[in-house]
């Protein structure tokens, strides 16, 4: 069995799963499953950041981005969660499915933005309860041109 053999992939956003899922390109020989997290994060009595319909919507469209690149190697099953703690729930999942390892890419951003969002990666990487492997960073000439624009901020909102 291999580290990487049953994997929970969190997704921010659509872009995050297109380049998260490029970065798992070049071990996909050792992943037999994938299992990606999408976390709505709910704060007690905090107002919602969009309506849950819309939120729900967008998490499909991650989970799409993942499996439209992955799909035809792996099996990929999907997991929508609420919690109050994103790096806990994403724990949670890995637990509940038996994962072998967490997978993730990290995010970019200032510290003042990391501090202020509670900093997922370092909170994932905090007492881990089983193997979370870091993935390099994606060359955007392997990203198609829609993936690029989003990236890069360029795309037309739809």
């Amino acid at each position: 069995m291999s580290l990487l053999d049953h994997v929970v992939v969190p997704v921010a956003d659509e872009t995050d799963a297109a380049v998260t899922a490029t970065a798992l390109t070049p071990h996909m020989s050792d992943i037999q499953r994938i299992t990606v997290v999408h976390v709505i994060e709910n704060g007690s009595g905090v107002v919602d950041k969009a309506p849950i319909e819309k939120r729900q919507t967008d998490a499909r469209a991650f989970f799409s981005a993942v499996e439209s690149r992955l799909g035809d190697e792996v099996v990929v099953e999907r997991r929508l969660e609420f919690g109050t703690n994103v790096a806990e729930t994403i724990v949670d999942v890995a637990l509940d499915v038996s994962a072998t390892a967490i997978a993730f890419r990290p995010r970019g951003g200032n510290r003042l933005a990391r501090l202020l969002s509670g900093d997922t990666a370092a909170r994932l990487l905090t007492d881990p309860k089983l193997p979370v492997v870091s993935l390099h960073a994606v060359d955007e000439a392997c990203l198609s041109t829609n993936d690029r624009k989003r990236a890069s901020g360029t795309e037309v909102g739809e």
